[in-house]
């Protein structure tokens, strides 16, 4: 994954994710350029998935504390 696409936000990734998306079902782009955006996607799908799991993990973490309590 690309630095560039590793600094962005969850909610920034996503909205890119989406974009590109429309972009493929449009189906008005080259064969090449269908594969750049495949593969941007994969990344940034990629990189939406690791956000969510690190807040899966912290909110099983404070939940598991909290219960110690």
């Amino acid at each position: 994954m690309s630095n560039e696409i590793s600094s962005l936000s969850y909610e920034r990734a996503r909205d890119e994710l989406q974009d590109v998306v429309q972009r493929l079902e449009q189906q008005n782009v080259s064969l090449e350029a269908s594969m750049a955006l495949w593969e941007r996607g994969e990344a940034l799908a990629k990189h939406c998935e690791q956000w969510l799991s690190g807040a899966r993990k912290k909110l099983d973490k404070a939940s598991k504390e909290r219960q110690k309590k």
